[in-house]
């Protein structure tokens, strides 16, 4: 795979913390730690890159605070890198379903731009690993991870909702049951916090 080493990864993401600090980055981590904790269950998948992965899907906002050109702005900086496949789940990681209109957020960048993504996204095929990333995507908060119905409330509470949202939200949680039957477990039951930090509580010893 064309991706970078864990220490590149790192060195990216901290200087994109310097350049543009937020919660985004530390959603990032907890999606990366889930795509890990999920792929070393997989049979087809490596934890690793899993790992690595996760932390770069949202780097195009690196460049700033942004709404949908993130995604855009992140592959332009992985391809130049080099890192093909990581540029990719830049790209893919907003699109569970593979068509530009269903988004969260606004398309902020130029009509030029918006045809590159239409294009892009009409004519790939996504890798399980796209998949696994736009699940991780959605179960990740900043404070930690959680059920996939927490974040998407989480979202539409910011964003706001469109027709576009329940088709969004049923395919999440198919891919959800997917990757569980292909790991046979819970993907909750691999991730650390889940339950302290979807509910707000810890329980006593």
């Amino acid at each position: 795979m064309k991706i970078p080493t864990l220490t590149q990864a790192e060195e990216l993401i901290a200087e994109a913390e310097r350049r543009n600090p937020g919660p985004w980055v530390s959603h990032s981590r907890y999606a990366g730690e889930a795509a890990q904790a999920i792929a070393s269950h997989h049979p087809e998948l490596d934890a690793d890159a899993a790992f690595i992965l996760g932390l770069l899907h949202d780097i195009g906002r690196y460049f700033g605070v942004s709404g949908m050109r993130h995604s855009i702005d992140g592959y332009k900086l992985l391809m130049e890198k080099g890192w093909d496949d990581a540029a990719r789940v830049s790209m893919t990681h907003s699109f569970p379903i593979a068509d530009v209109n269903y988004i969260v957020g606004k398309w902020d960048c130029t009509e030029k731009e918006f045809a590159f993504a239409e294009n892009f996204i009409q004519n790939i095929e996504y890798t399980k690993y796209d998949i696994l990333i736009q699940l991780c995507d959605c179960i990740s908060l900043p404070t930690g991870h959680t059920i996939l119905e927490k974040r998407i409330v989480d979202v539409a509470l910011r964003y706001g909702t469109t027709k576009y949202s329940v088709p969004r939200w049923k395919t999440y949680i198919k891919i959800k049951e997917d990757f569980e039957k292909e790991i046979s477990c819970s993907i909750y039951s691999l991730l650390p916090g889940v339950v302290e930090n979807t509910f707000g509580f810890g329980f006593e010893k």
